[in-house]
């Protein structure tokens, strides 16, 4: 072959590398613009897909806590959704979505707000702005739509007066006492955790320093006080549980429906911790639209009702709650002394190692 026409098979050959590589180049530009650019849906367009999913599945989010009962089936009839939820802690309900990330089954859940940055940071949340996102406090929503705090809740005591004759009304009366105290598992749930920030703001102890708490728990399993009964509503109603450290509304509703007459209910007069819940989107969910649609929802007025229905407090301040549904609450001054978190970046950090503390300083004094 002469040297002319080799340079000219060289050239044709190189023509036709550069082409294909600027086509499939073409290619995969438009396919990451796609990618990166979703289309972004209305709320009648994410309505009408959530009813074509047909399904919402749930963690931790069962219809005896905080009445979603009533919203889960308000929310299944609007939409026509068949809905299923599996009940477990916050700790459980992030492993859980983190570990079936390549075969989702759960859509959303509902975690203490400490937990919800953990979520965040594994990247299992889908971002959404509800409508009513800018009549939330700044403390209650990830300025990204991450997660969204849709009722509060305040810890206090539960007492079986058929088991104990003396109610505590203060965390000193509790030190004082003779029966056992179920707080539930510090390690993994946001309500138990709480009861330890709760006695610690109480005593002088802050997000930072909740030495105060680890040591009040400390004299309890000294005295071998500490139940390890869950304080969940049927181990209250077999009479397992004399005193129980759990959120207000938990309280109200377990007494509600097992009698209100058989139990006393008191915020702890030198102090307590008011915090919410943070819904979530997995951001793998099966049906994503149901979980919008149910996120809507919770923060419309009907849900933040029902919520209040419940006994939780709505995140929304300008809902108008009945007298009827008042009157079934606690009176606003046993709240007097009670705190809100301040700091929750600090908080958030505190509960990581709370775990480990806990097994430290507390169940160690039990053995």
């Amino acid at each position: 072959m002469s040297p002319s026409i080799r340079k000219n098979v060289a050239s044709t050959v190189l023509l036709i590398v550069l082409s294909l590589s600027l086509l499939l180049s073409g290619c995969s530009s438009k396919q990451a613009s796609n990618q990166v650019t979703p289309k972004e849906l209305t709320l009648p367009e994410i309505e009408a897909q959530a009813r074509q999913e047909g399904q919402l599945v749930s963690l931790g989010m069962p219809d005896s806590w905080a009445n979603y009962k009533a919203n889960f089936a308000e929310i299944s009839s609007k939409y026509g959704l068949k809905h299923v939820d599996t009940d477990m802690s916050s700790a459980e309900a992030i492993s859980k979505i983190e570990a079936e990330k390549d075969k989702p089954s759960a859509d959303m859940t509902d975690i203490g707000i400490t937990f919800a940055p953990v979520a965040v940071a594994k990247g299992i949340t889908l971002p959404y702005k509800a409508s009513h996102w800018a009549e939330l406090p700044n403390w209650a929503k990830d300025p990204d739509g991450n997660w969204t705090v849709a009722y509060t809740g305040t810890i206090s005591f539960l007492t079986n007066k058929k088991l104990v004759k003396n109610p505590p009304k203060s965390w000193d009366d509790i030190l004082k006492g003779s029966y056992k105290v179920a707080v539930g598992d510090v390690t993994r749930e946001a309500q138990a955790q709480a009861a330890v920030l709760a006695v610690a703001m109480a005593n002088g102890g802050d997000e930072k320093n909740i030495q105060p708490g680890l040591d009040f728990f400390a004299k309890l399993a000294q005295q071998k006080r500490i139940s390890l009964v869950d304080p969940l509503i049927a181990n209250i109603e077999k009479g397992e549980v004399e005193v129980a450290l759990v959120w207000d509304f938990n309280a109200l509703n377990y007494a509600d429906q097992l009698g209100r007459d058989n139990f006393d209910i008191a915020i702890p007069a030198e102090g307590s911790l008011t915090t919410g819940y943070a819904l979530i989107i997995n951001k793998y969910a099966p049906h994503p639209n149901a979980a919008k649609v149910a996120v809507e929802y919770l923060l419309s007025d009907e849900g933040q009702l029902n919520y209040a229905r419940g006994f939780a407090k709505p995140i929304r301040s300008n809902i108008t709650i009945p007298d009827d549904v008042k009157a079934k609450m606690l009176p606003a001054e046993e709240y007097k002394n009670a705190k809100s978190v301040q700091d929750y970046t600090t908080w958030g950090a505190t509960a990581k190692q709370l775990p480990q503390l806990w097994q430290e300083k507390v169940l160690i004094s039990m053995q």
